[in-house]
């Protein structure tokens, strides 16, 4: 008997010892499970600091898909040379521990890069982005030469391979279809991303640590070590908040995104996912002390031919409720329908942004099928869902400005809140034409120091001097906000220069527009450029 002929033998001996095809399925499906969760906990931290644009979502699934594939090429190697079921169970519990150990090593990696682009320290940035790769590299891989040794060990019969390999695949897409919901729906908003990577890792590590002892029981030994080793890193890397903002008050993980409240100088403000821009803004005793881009949604109405009143209004992006807090200051407590993606972030509102009003409706859910819902006419819609660049696609389209439009009195108006950058209006320009498919007349009013401009478009032909008529028109008891933001939307228009691009449910390329806006910015202005928490 040859040597290679022994290495058989004793191979399939091996496998046909205490093997095990129920507990191996049951591995593959927590596998299957584990990758998707670990795809989803990575994205959601790199959210903490880069945000949830496309790039972002590309990243993230493209990493994954070049790890899976190495692992694949490894794993099936490997089973080939030695195919031992320790040698597999060992595998798992060691993928379980690098699930958890990475994951962990990230959170903290991303809680300093958060310090530095909150600095716009780019080099920090950088190297932080290149450690979460390296992060990511390892479990990933792994994750993915778990099936494929599966496959050789599971097979004993080359007539029966087809077979068993497709019902492997099949049971780890189950785990998948699992890993995409659950960490998403229930652990995540839970739990939160850190104590959900140790929830997901540590399953898979005791299922693969059960496997070994069952097998090799001493080998066994190393797995209980390894679990054992995990204990202060959890105690440690779990503890804290995420990220650590000077006046952070609240921090909480929603199915959607990473919510901070801070309070600074008598007041709290909203920050989304990697905190570079307040969301909603709510002083103490309901001051506001500057007109903001909120506040120049109060001249919307002020388009039309006066006399201009308001008796219904509706708010798509919602936040924390500065729109329509702002509305019930100027124009009473008319009834006002606000729509907002999270409820989390509803939630926020209510407990640090005293978004208790009666008339205001909180109203959980996507703009556009909360709003066809919605069987009311109004006076006001205002739409504050785009920040560059993270815009709904599906909320910038003819079509949805037709839906819109349904829901308009009228002499109704709509407000929309766009991006741009300095010398590059590009999305402004096709939101311009896209909205004058619609509506006869569009306004266009650049915040004074922001990078936002506001368009605003009537259901009646006007014209932008009807802003100053109104103004002059304002009695002596009209609330200061509303002429300061009059004053400020007197000065603030500039003209419209709608360009061919017009944007459809068929075709909406927002997110090329938006990937060389930023690009172009970048690249002119430097990092140096970047908007900091205070602007």
């Amino acid at each position: 008997m040859t040597t290679t002929d022994a290495h058989k033998q004793q191979a399939q001996a091996g496998i046909s010892g205490t093997f095990s095809h129920g507990y191996l399925y049951v591995t593959v499906f927590v596998a299957g499970m584990s990758t998707l969760a670990v795809e989803f906990t990575t994205s959601r931290m790199l959210q903490t600091v880069y945000g949830t644009s496309n790039i972002v979502w590309a990243n993230v699934i493209g990493l994954v898909l070049f790890f899976l594939t190495i692992g694949y090429f490894v794993g099936g190697r490997l089973a080939d040379k030695r195919p031992y079921l320790h040698l597999f169970y060992a595998l798992v519990t060691f993928t379980g521990f690098c699930s958890v150990f990475f994951l962990l090593l990230t959170s903290v990696i991303l809680r300093s890069a958060a310090s530095a682009l909150a600095a716009v320290n780019v080099g920090a940035i950088a190297s932080s982005l290149v450690a979460v790769i390296l992060a990511l590299a390892v479990p990933v891989t792994l994750l993915g030469c778990i099936s494929p040794f599966a496959i050789r060990l599971a097979v004993r019969d080359v007539n029966e391979a087809g077979r068993i390999s497709g019902r492997i695949y099949a049971i780890s897409t189950w785990g998948s279809l699992l890993g995409t919901y659950l960490p998403v729906l229930i652990v995540i908003p839970l739990a939160g991303s850190r104590l959900s990577a140790l929830i997901f890792g540590l399953t898979l590590l005791m299922v693969g640590l059960f496997g070994l002892w069952q097998n090799k029981p001493k080998a066994g030994l190393w797995g209980v070590a390894l679990l054992l080793a995990l204990l202060p890193i959890a105690l440690f890397w779990t503890q804290g908040s995420i990220k650590a903002y000077e006046g952070q008050i609240f921090e909480t993980e929603s199915a959607y995104n990473y919510i901070q409240v801070i309070r600074r100088d008598h007041c709290n403000y909203l920050l989304l996912n990697e905190g570079q821009a307040y969301h909603s803004f709510y002083c103490d005793g309901g001051v506001v002390p500057r007109v903001s881009v909120w506040s120049i949604m109060l001249a919307a109405p002020y388009f039309n031919p006066g006399p201009v009143t308001v008796d219904h209004a509706a708010v798509i992006g919602l936040a924390a409720g500065t729109i329509p807090k702002q509305f019930s200051r100027v124009f009473g407590p008319i009834p006002i329908d606000g729509i907002e993606l999270d409820p989390a972030i509803i939630q926020a509102g209510v407990d640090y942004f005293a978004l208790n009003e009666p008339n205001i409706n909180l109203i959980a859910g996507d703009g556009r099928y909360e709003l066809n819902r919605l069987d009311k006419t109004y006076d006001v819609i205002t739409i504050d869902a785009y920040k560059v660049p993270y815009i709904p696609w599906h909320l910038t389209t003819r079509e949805f400005f037709q839906e819109v439009q349904a829901h308009l009195t009228a002499d109704g108006v709509v407000a929309v809140n766009v991006g741009r950058a300095p010398q590059d209006r590009r999305l402004v320009e096709a939101m311009t034409a896209t909205m004058l498919t619609v509506f006869p007349t569009v306004h266009a009013l650049d915040v004074p120091g922001a990078l936002n401009t506001i368009l605003i478009a009537t259901q009646q032909p006007t014209t932008a001097g009807n802003v100053a008529q109104n103004l002059a028109q304002l009695g002596p008891d009209s609330d200061p906000l509303l002429r300061a933001v009059l004053e400020t939307a007197v000065i603030a228009q500039v003209p419209i220069n709608p360009t061919g691009i017009v944007f459809t449910d068929e075709r909406a390329p927002v997110e090329i527009i938006i990937d060389s806006l930023v690009l172009r910015y970048l690249l002119q202005e430097g990092p140096g450029g970047l908007p900091g928490l205070g602007q």
